[in-house]
């Protein structure tokens, strides 16, 4: 099985720039182009928050407008600049939305992968929260299914990651989410957005990682004083493949946009001089 996972749309109404610069719907519609065409295609795609900019509904549904082309089915989680009632409203057909009461949590049993999506929104903040019905629900969601290979999908990641103003805007108490999934190693990984940056760090006897963002990308400084700032490097999306015989997730990082090449390693059985 192949989960894509796309992460931080930011999607503004009527194709209005981010912060005046980014032109994220352009970069949403390229990133679902190159989605759609990859020679490998994914069973499924992951949205991990950050879906839209200010949780308008009009926001909601360009996001929808957007998203259509996917030619595969595809599973939303809210981020901090979600609103969970627009994006419910939005997508009706989309029932898994509806089955974590006011969060919006819920489990996908329908591939190789079995997904488990938290939500880790605190109403008009930035920072991230995990709530202790959320965390009880989860170990017992995890115990249904020790023997399935799961991953955990959620916005905020549960880690710092040395970017100083990314950190003050983090999950509170990861702690606290790092003891239940220690108790499940069935776990294959825990699946964050957020960052706008590729990290992975070890966490809970697993491995936790956040996605690039498809449009702009957060700047790498990691003073614990690094300024709020973004920078155009090239947007990405992330393919994870399940290798039932390794019984293995292996990650692998892609760019969207048009690049040169391929180009061959050897003519024959030479090296290419």
């Amino acid at each position: 099985m192949i989960l894509c996972q796309i992460s931080d749309p930011h999607i503004k109404t009527g194709g209005k720039k981010s912060y005046r610069v980014v032109d994220t719907a352009e970069s949403l519609r390229r990133c679902v182009a190159q989605v759609n065409q990859l020679k490998q295609r994914p069973d499924a795609v992951v949205l991990t928050g950050d879906l839209v900019d200010f949780g308008l509904p009009g926001e909601y549904e360009f996001l929808r407008q957007l998203l259509q082309p996917l030619s595969m089915p595809f599973y939303l989680l809210p981020g901090n600049h979600d609103e969970r009632a627009a994006l419910r409203a939005a997508f009706p057909e989309h029932t898994y939305l509806q089955q974590g009461g006011e969060r919006i949590e819920y489990v996908i049993d329908t591939h190789a992968l079995r997904i488990v999506a938290l939500d880790t929104v605190i109403p008009r903040s930035s920072l991230g929260e995990m709530a202790p019905a959320s965390l009880q629900w989860l170990d017992e969601v995890l115990a249904q299914q020790p023997a399935t290979p799961t991953v955990i999908v959620m916005h905020h990641p549960p880690f710092k990651t040395g970017i100083g103003h990314m950190d003050d805007i983090g999950l509170a108490q990861p702690e606290l989410l790092e003891q239940v999934v220690r108790r499940h190693p069935q776990v294959e990984r825990v699946l964050c957005g957020h960052l706008h940056r590729p990290i992975h760090v070890r966490f809970g006897g697993t491995i936790a990682s956040t996605c690039p963002g498809i449009s702009h990308q957060v700047m790498l400084d990691l003073d614990p004083q690094a300024a709020s700032q973004f920078v155009l490097e090239p947007p990405g999306f992330q393919l994870h493949l399940w290798d039932e015989a390794a019984g293995s997730l292996i990650s692998h990082t892609a760019y969207v946009g048009e690049f040169e090449g391929p180009y061959p390693f050897y003519d024959g059985d030479a090296l290419i001089d």
